[in-house]
């Protein structure tokens, strides 16, 4: 690892971490000028926001898991001390997805389910960060093109044959891998946990309706909303975002009311330039999908808007959200950045993949993950991880060097 003198603090000021995290627990005291709760081992009552075997930090405690697709080693890099951690090859991978917490190595077989040992904890007016020991939790059975969805309580696992099964995110947690139902029916694209219930496409590619099921698996409402040849989904603070083939439905719960809005495109589009996979910042309602292969959809949620970015040929894009640019990796190799509301080209980093313009672009290719800070590109080639500072004209903070060709990245702590 070669981290610049400017990179991610990765050594916590003792004063300032104190301080921090006296003022955290006071704040979720709910007793102002109560000072710290006490911990698990100090009271029989665990304190608010307690997690058993996990430690509560100060920050994000972010993480990469990276996965070789050549030779199935997997690697978990921490952003906050640098260490690289080996964990259980998993072979055969060819996709990495993850809920903020576990990381989903997909398999032609099933899914290898690793916890990455740090996430986030958001209550609404505060939140809690947590780390723990990161480990191999077992295999979810789920087929190459299935699509896995968590929240807090539950992880749903949709395969192509659009059938669902549901598994306790706790028992997870404790590395147990049962399921506990089966969803009935068919789904058309994924089943999203949401404001503790699930929302679903229910019907064929071609009209899907809107469903909204309790965790029982009852049906509760169906707002009046069909999607057409359904393509990509994202949870944010607004509701679920379901990509369709006019643009996108907006779900939100309201007092126990769910609701569908749409958001056109307010054009047509041919079906090679829609939205298909949607990337964001957690806890953004900022959305980006390639729009062909050389432009980039931005789709605020809050105003219900589409904006297209005129780009050069994408590999991967993404952004923090409001005010933020959007970043592009292209074929260059560079991580370009844009002005969302204008489309001018703003900033670029030095070309940062090894080979660049030769590598695959599918999903052993490289990516763009996105936190409150930092940005992440992976070198598969160059055995290499970019941390970039997008605050700071795409300024190179750290790089991180790998003893595996790290084609598959996803980060947790989110």
């Amino acid at each position: 690892m070669d981290p610049t003198v400017r990179g991610r603090a990765t050594p916590w000021a003792p004063a300032a971490l104190v301080l921090t995290a006296t003022l955290l627990a006071a704040g979720c005291s709910g007793q102002p000028g109560a000072g710290p709760e006490p911990t698990a081992t100090e009271s029989s009552a665990a304190p608010h926001g307690y997690v058993e075997g996990a430690r509560e930090a100060a920050e994000e405690q972010s993480r990469l898991l990276l996965g070789d697709p050549d030779t199935g080693a997997s690697r978990v890099l921490d952003l906050v001390t640098g260490e690289v951690q080996e964990t259980a090859p998993v072979p055969d991978a060819t996709r990495l997805t993850t809920d903020g917490r576990f990381g989903f190595y997909h398999t032609a077989r099933d899914a290898r389910v690793v916890d990455g040992g740090s996430w986030t904890v958001d209550h609404g007016d505060h939140v809690h960060y947590y780390r723990a020991a990161i480990r191999d939790v077992g295999a979810l059975p789920a087929d190459h093109g299935a699509e896995i969805r968590s929240d807090a309580a539950v992880t749903a696992v949709t395969g192509r044959d659009g059938r669902t099964g549901l598994y306790d995110r706790t028992e997870l947690a404790q590395g147990g891998t049962r399921p506990l139902r089966t969803l009935g029916g068919t789904h058309a694209g994924a089943v999203v946990p949401y404001a503790e219930h699930l929302v679903a496409l229910t019907g064929d590619d071609d009209s899907a309706q809107v469903t909204v099921y309790d965790r029982e698996g009852g049906r509760v409402a169906t707002p009046d909303a069909t999607c057409v040849r359904p393509r990509g989904d994202a949870v944010t603070r607004r509701g679920v975002v379901l990509g369709c083939a006019d643009g996108a439905l907006l779900v939100r719960a309201e007092n126990g009311t769910f609701t569908a809005d749409r958001i056109p495109y307010g054009r047509d589009v041919p079906e090679k330039e829609r939205a298909a996979a949607f990337r964001h910042r957690a806890g953004s309602d900022t959305l980006t999908a390639p729009a062909g292969e050389r432009a980039v959809w931005v789709l605020d949620v809050t105003d219900r808007t589409w904006t297209r970015v005129e780009t050069g040929p994408v590999l991967a894009a993404n952004t923090a959200g409001e005010g933020a640019p959007l970043l592009v990796l292209e074929s260059d190799g560079a991580l370009h950045g844009y002005d969302i509301a204008t489309g001018r080209h703003a900033s670029r980093t030095k070309t940062l993949l090894t080979g660049a313009g030769e590598g695959p672009t599918d999903a052993s290719g490289p990516a763009v993950e996105v936190d409150r800070s930092r940005a992440y590109v992976n070198d598969r080639a160059g055995r290499r991880v970019y941390e970039i500072d997008y605050n700071d004209d795409l300024r190179v903070a750290r790089s991180f060097d790998l003893d595996i060709e790290p084609g598959l990245m996803a980060e947790t702590g989110r």
